[in-house]
């Protein structure tokens, strides 16, 4: 939909505001991207300057992705490609399916909150640097188009429609229909001419070019070259035109128009268009053409498809587990081929069971799932068994082959793509359809390429949740599993592991009771993300409870535990921050191994890291001493102990970290402590991929009566 054809209710200031903004700048292709509600993705609402199909591998984009669109979203800030080279080295699986020599900027779209990205793309005859008037410019736009959103949510409207991007056009488009005279002067130019829209479609020609082209204007005028002129019907002319629309640049290509007439075809793109002069070739020794299309040969697929299975190839490299995987699949394959359901199984003791699904009610799929690899009647059992896939455009074909087969989704067109790794079945991907679609070849082509790169992808990623869960489970059986009741404090703790991608960790901490009149906190990070290290953290974890409940005081704790470690002889270390809580005296005493110091919240919520002098990590050195400092027990104060994986961000201060947390705590609402960590955590979490784990243990000194 285009804003000619009349833009969605609400959407006219805001589609306006974007175009503007484009053609400001001078860009010559822009899309404005707006986080989803759950604010893990980002999903392309608007588009100037090239057709939907071009955005087709960008439709939604993961907020953690490597790409510009996703950093300046992510990390709030803008980000500037000069140039190809830059690109490939920067963003390697971006510039995969934008081979043209361009320059872009990807600028984050924040007002009262974060809404998303603005991307403007330019040729590549532009300076490869921007000027600080023009991010002045951008921030500007950025800010208006923040503002239009917020006004749209105010008035009840949604920011992300649901029937994908629009395509919004700028206002003085030149008119299609040439005068008289114009029309003269360009018969009277010697070869042909004809003009193309951006979407690729024939909208003038003159006679000389029909002659060239070997057709009639009626049958060539609204139809794409490569469908109408099927000698035209290769990838890499195509892939001019795209060049063209992208770059903004003059593009030309030679093509041999059977049986052996070779005509040069030279485009001059801009934003309303591309204009094209066609003239006979003067090579004497033309390029070897093409091999002949016969009847039964399949069509070459589009060079869209071309670039779409080379984006989802490099993206299907880089999922974890078996959801990111059906993800994957759902927000870019299904949009990719048209597709309205999905159902991905695998194949377990001779039955296929469903793992993901969309597009489809429960109840169906509760129909459908563990159904037999029958292959008699199931459609996806025979294409297991015989490694094929299946092809079925509408339901009188799947009646026909399989009369027996459960009518039960109300689909309407299927593809069946046996999922198969060195022979073995590892399961099966189905796309269907809500209407009949016919599945040309080059489609059954590309699609059967697809199910192959899947099959790989699921493998890898049913192994990595095999080994996932089994590390995560030995982790959170070492953890406490509940922290025991101690009378006059509030107490909350959280583990957070590290993104998908990442191993288990050795973050741990425990709350001792030590009778009525003392309790005893820890918090320790063992070094490393694998098996061992929630091992010894088990261990860790022990060494530390012994030592306590015998009354030991805190530094002889850790050196106790330090002493075990040593002799163990592990090649990791561990920091460890341990805190005696002595009611009696009214003390908290502390002692350290390099570990995060702790932050100390007071009655009035002057909030303050606590001085705590490290000792060595544990597991160094068996001599270690690990100094004590004291701190008055005041009623109503409050201790946030936590690891470095809370504080800890790339090209961010420590010290500035720390205080940071710190500064957030002091203003938070303490009159629940599972909300305040949750609130403490979800930062953490909001910044997409992290390197370490988090543990937070939060204790409350409740007043006296």
């Amino acid at each position: 939909m285009t804003s000619e054809d009349g833009p969605a209710t609400g959407s006219g200031e805001l589609d306006a505001e974007f175009a503007e903004t484009v053609r400001r700048t001078g860009a010559s292709v822009g899309a404005l991207y707006l986080l989803a509600p759950d604010q893990q993705s980002l999903s392309l609402d608007l588009l100037y300057g090239a057709p939907a199909e071009f955005a087709t591998p960008w439709t939604t984009v993961p907020i953690a992705a490597p790409a510009p669109v996703a950093v300046a979203a992510r990390e709030d800030r803008l980000v500037w490609v000069g140039s190809q080279e830059e690109m490939s080295r920067s963003y390697p699986r971006t510039a995969m399916v934008l081979p043209y020599p361009l320059a872009l900027v990807a600028a984050p779209v924040t007002g009262a909150r974060r809404w998303g990205a603005l991307l403007l793309m330019w040729p590549a005859a532009r300076p490869p640097y921007m000027t600080g008037r023009e991010r002045g410019h951008i921030a500007s736009s950025c800010r208006r188009l923040a503002r239009l959103l917020e006004e749209a949510v105010e008035h009840g409207r949604p920011p992300v429609g649901d029937d994908g991007p629009r395509v919004v056009t700028g206002a003085g488009r030149r008119s299609a229909n040439p005068t008289t005279a114009v029309v003269d002067f360009v018969e009277r130019l010697p070869g042909g001419s004809c003009a193309v829209d951006l979407e690729g479609r024939f909208t003038y020609l003159s006679s000389g070019a029909c002659d060239l082209l070997g057709s009639e204007p009626d049958r060539l005028l609204g139809t794409l070259p490569w469908q109408s002129l099927r000698w035209l019907d290769e990838p890499t002319y195509e892939d001019r035109y795209r060049a063209a629309v992208i770059t903004r640049e003059p593009v030309s290509f030679t093509a041999c128009r059977p049986p052996d007439r070779w005509l040069e075809f030279h485009l001059y793109p801009d934003a309303s268009g591309i204009s094209v002069r066609i003239v006979p070739s003067g090579a004497q020794t033309p390029p070897v053409p093409a091999a002949r299309l016969s009847a039964r040969t399949a069509a070459p697929a589009r060079a869209g498809q071309l670039y779409q299975l080379t984006h989802l190839a490099a993206a299907l490299t880089e999922v974890v587990g078996v959801q990111d995987v059906i993800a994957l699949v759902a927000e870019q394959i299904m949009p990719a081929f048209g597709a309205q359901g999905l159902v991905m199984s695998t194949a377990d003791a001779g039955r296929l069971r469903i793992t993901g699904y969309r597009g489809y009610t429960p109840d169906t799929i509760e129909r459908l799932d563990n159904l037999s690899l029958d292959t008699d009647f199931t459609p996806a059992g025979r294409a297991l068994d015989t490694g094929a896939p299946a092809f079925f455009p509408d339901p009188e074909e799947m009646r026909r082959v399989y009369p027996e087969a459960a009518q039960t989704s109300g689909k309407q067109a299927w593809a069946f793509l046996p999922l198969i790794i060195s022979g073995r079945p590892v399961g099966c991907c189905v796309l269907s359809y809500d209407a009949p679609h016919p599945f040309p070849a080059e489609e059954r082509a590309v699609l059967t390429s697809l199910a192959g790169l899947i099959a790989q992808a699921l493998d890898r990623a049913r192994l990595y949740d095999t080994k996932h869960e089994l590390a995560h489970g030995l982790q959170q059986a070492l953890l406490p599993r509940n922290l025991p009741q101690v009378t006059g404090w509030r107490v909350a703790a959280r583990y957070l592991p590290a993104t998908r991608g990442m191993d288990i960790g050795g973050d741990f901490y425990d709350l001792i009771g030590l009778g009525d009149t003392a309790a005893a906190a820890v918090i320790g990070d063992v070094q490393g993300h694998n098996a061992a290290a929630a091992a010894l953290m088990g261990q860790v974890r022990t060494g530390v409870h012994a030592h306590a409940t015998l009354g030991t005081a805190p530094d002889q704790v850790l050196c106790g535990t330090n002493r075990l470690l040593t002799d163990l002889g592990h090649d990791l270390f561990t920091s460890c921050l341990y805190a005696h809580l002595d009611f009696t005296r009214g003390r908290v005493t502390l002692a350290s191994a390099g570990h995060p110091p702790p932050l100390l919240r007071l009655p009035d919520g002057d909030t303050r890291p606590v001085d705590v002098p490290p000792g060595p990590l544990l597991g160094i050195d068996p001599d270690a001493v690990f100094p004590l400092t004291e701190i008055p027990l005041t009623p109503g104060l409050m201790l946030a102990l936590y690891t470095d994986g809370l504080v800890e961000t790339p090209d961010v201060d420590l010290d500035d970290a720390i205080a940071d947390l710190a500064h957030r705590l002091a203003r938070a609402d303490d009159r629940d402590l599972d909300l305040l960590v949750d609130g403490l955590l979800e930062e953490a979490r909001a910044t997409g991929q992290r390197r370490d784990d988090i543990a937070l243990l939060l204790l409350h000194h409740e007043p006296g009566p």
